[in-house]
């Protein structure tokens, strides 16, 4: 788009601006394209686009166009809404001023922040309630923004927040389809975890109880020994099973938040392991990852698994944070440790890690010692 200022240039651009947002499904697209869209109908230098915390009294996110990455990092931290972009936080109303240096209500610029003077804003709606703010700077053919700009910009604030509401609807939808999937996963687990008990377990259970039946009226002692032998394996492969259904069965999370579930499983495994196992779980990033639960506790449950065959440990420590990276699930035990150039001697476990780490969109960090144990280090993009 060129920066032509003309009543029917505008209106030209207007109606490609409105065709362009609705076109945009991706939230974070439709907001860039939102400061694209405005920089080129006004004609300014810089643009930005404040979205506003939920009591709609902060800025918690700062879009930028018209200065450089390099330029944007000299700056520092986002502004939180004084002086001008706080004036339209509070007025909620377009504003329009020729030199903001001479404002009274103007409250600076941080050190590094490029010299501005002509200012132009206006809120964004979206279902109802303030989104955030549209912010220009510098018109760039004149001296200061015109009442036409501003009536541009109103326009253009309008189509913003019905693209919003379309993208977050959009992403509503997605989100909803992803848990109708998750929750067809969890039955078809749920049936599977029921027949492996109800089936395969009983059957291996009743030859094996047929089995030491045997052995005992065997008059042959090298006889008697192989029974048993063989007994002790289906003893073993239904250990196996169980622990399999365990991994299986997502009703541990029945009627419970994340942070029980994961208290819940340490304990559960504390009494399967015999191995003395400590949880410190942040409630509220165990919120915050509520609509993954199911997939943290199976991450949760492969990395215990794995201490539970390998480690040998006599102590283990489940732990759920919140760090600038993201949520962090941590497990770390006391155990003999691995070489982890040789990791793939200890099976999929740890494939399987790594699996389920990049389904949530996140990162895995595995660290080994014979001296420190084995920490294995989740962080999931909150």
């Amino acid at each position: 788009m060129d920066r032509d200022t003309g009543a029917g240039d505008k209106d030209r651009l207007l109606i490609e601006a409105g065709l362009t947002l609705v076109s945009e499904l991706d939230l974070d697209r439709v907001l860039d394209r939102i400061v694209e869209l405005a920089i080129a109908i006004t004609g300014a230098r810089y643009g930005a686009l404040g979205v506003l915390t939920e009591d709609r009294l902060r800025i918690e996110r700062f879009i930028t166009k018209g200065i450089t990455d390099h330029e944007r990092a000299a700056i520092g931290e986002i502004p939180v809404g004084h002086g001008m972009l706080g004036l339209l936080i509070e007025e909620r109303r377009s504003v329009r001023i020729p030199d903001i240096s001479k404002d009274p209500r103007s409250y600076g610029f941080p050190p590094n922040h490029p010299p501005m003077q002509s200012f132009l804003g206006a809120p964004v709606l979206a279902l109802g309630s303030v989104f955030g703010n549209i912010y220009l700077t510098e018109k760039e053919d004149g001296d200061e923004f015109t009442a036409e700009d501003q009536l541009a910009l109103e326009v253009l604030a309008t189509q913003a927040g019905l693209a919003v509401e379309n993208a977050r609807l959009r992403d509503e939808t997605r989100r909803a389809e992803e848990q109708r999937r998750r929750l067809e996963m969890l039955e078809d687990r749920e049936r599977i975890a029921r027949d492996l008990h109800d089936g395969v377990i009983q059957a291996l259970f009743a030859v094996g109880m047929g089995l030491q039946g045997t052995a005992g009226t065997s008059p042959d002692e090298d006889t008697s020994r192989r029974i048993e032998a063989a007994v002790e394996e289906i003893d073993r492969a239904i250990r196996d099973l169980r622990n399999y259904i365990f991994g299986l069965q997502p009703g541990i999370l029945a009627d419970r938040q994340l942070d029980q579930a994961l208290k819940q499983l340490a304990v559960e495994f504390e009494e399967r392991s015999e191995v003395v196992t400590v949880v410190d779980v942040d409630a509220r990033t165990a919120s915050e990852l509520a609509g993954r639960a199911t997939d943290v506790l199976h991450l949760a449950r492969e990395a215990l698994s794995n201490v539970e065959r390998h480690a040998g440990a006599q102590t283990c420590r489940v732990s759920l944070r919140r760090e600038q990276t993201g949520g962090v699930l941590e497990i770390d035990d006391d155990g003999v440790g691995f070489d982890a150039t040789a990791a793939h001697e200890f099976g999929l476990g740890l494939a399987n890690l790594r699996s389920r780490v990049d389904s949530l969109g996140g990162t895995i960090e595995i660290t080994s010692s014979a001296k420190d144990g084995t920490t294995v280090r989740a962080t999931i993009p909150l």
